[in-house]
């Protein structure tokens, strides 16, 4: 199983973002208040037990323990903030993302899987 880290700053938001010019990085989005983002959590743990996940560095950031973070990375992706969220970064661009129920352990593997 591939693990995540959890970015709590916004250095080391900046650090993810200067990783992603060597390798993808996904970012998830959590509110651990909402049973939307709950549910996307369990999809997103099925994830990281896939090998797709190893393609990439995967970072979750918990909107209520990390506001600024979550609002830094929906202001440099030029992506309007939402929770539960995914964000797929390819040389600090944003390649995918998306949110809510869509949020399925099978759109994450296909998306790191394509890139």
């Amino acid at each position: 199983m591939t693990g995540f880290q959890e970015i709590t700053s916004t250095a080391a938001l900046a650090e993810a973002l200067k990783l992603s010019e060597q390798q993808p990085v996904l970012f998830f989005k959590h509110s651990n208040t909402c049973g939307i983002s709950q549910r996307a959590f369990g999809e997103f743990e099925r994830y990281l037990e896939s090998a797709e996940s190893a393609r990439v560095q995967n970072y979750v950031v918990v909107v209520q323990t990390a506001r600024e973070v979550s609002n830094e990375l929906a202001s440099v992706l030029s992506i309007e903030h939402e929770s539960p969220q995914a964000i797929l970064v390819s040389k600090r661009q944003a390649v995918w993302n998306d949110s809510h129920l869509a949020l399925k352990s099978d759109a994450l593997k296909t998306a790191v899987g394509v890139r």
